[in-house]
């Protein structure tokens, strides 16, 4: 049982900071001219709850781990 949640932690993490990694590429855009133009608070707060959302899907089931529907 131990062996399945370190699996479903794992998957999930990797998931979410994938998911919070294209979030902050989506919101900081290809349009920004500098680092400091950008709307950090917002990126973070946006980015956060992505990950979020990302972990509670997971909670539905995870494709990487077979069985795990």
């Amino acid at each position: 049982m131990k062996t399945k949640i370190l699996t479903w932690l794992k998957a999930a993490g990797v998931r979410a900071v994938k998911t919070v990694a294209e979030t902050a590429l989506a919101l900081i855009g290809t349009n920004t001219v500098g680092i400091t133009a950008v709307d950090w608070v917002g990126v973070l707060s946006a980015c956060a709850l992505s990950g979020v959302i990302a972990l509670l899907t997971c909670v539905k089931g995870l494709p990487e781990i077979k069985g795990a529907e």
